[in-house]
């Protein structure tokens, strides 16, 4: 059984493997037509590793102050919990905003 689910994975793998080499090779033809299409692509890169690094960084501060805070008054944990959730969402969608615009750079959605 689990012999035949390796099998699967591995074919599965293999499937993948053809279908994404099938669209690199179209998003290679469409860079050629654009001189500057490397510089988005660092652009983009370099946007979505200090965002997600800001925000790694952003909700590490968030949690660490916030479990802090519970742990000096147990009684306001209920207080303390939605706010610091509520953070760490908007924390996040700064992230994935950070995200859409690497995209928008790298020429994936026009």
């Amino acid at each position: 059984m689990i012999k035949n689910l390796c099998n699967l994975n591995m074919l599965w793998g293999v499937l993948y493997f053809f279908i994404a080499k099938a669209s690199l090779a179209e998003a290679l033809e469409n860079a050629s037509s654009n001189p500057n299409f490397g510089w988005y692509a660092i652009a983009a890169s370099i946007a979505i590793g200090l965002a997600a690094f800001g925000g790694a960084l952003g909700q590490g501060k968030a949690a660490a102050s916030a479990l802090e805070g519970i742990a000096r008054n147990p009684q306001a944990s209920g207080k303390i919990f939605v706010p610091m959730i509520l953070g760490m969402a908007l924390i996040e969608s700064l992230v994935i905003f950070s995200l859409l615009i690497a995209f928008i750079l790298s020429g994936k959605i026009i």
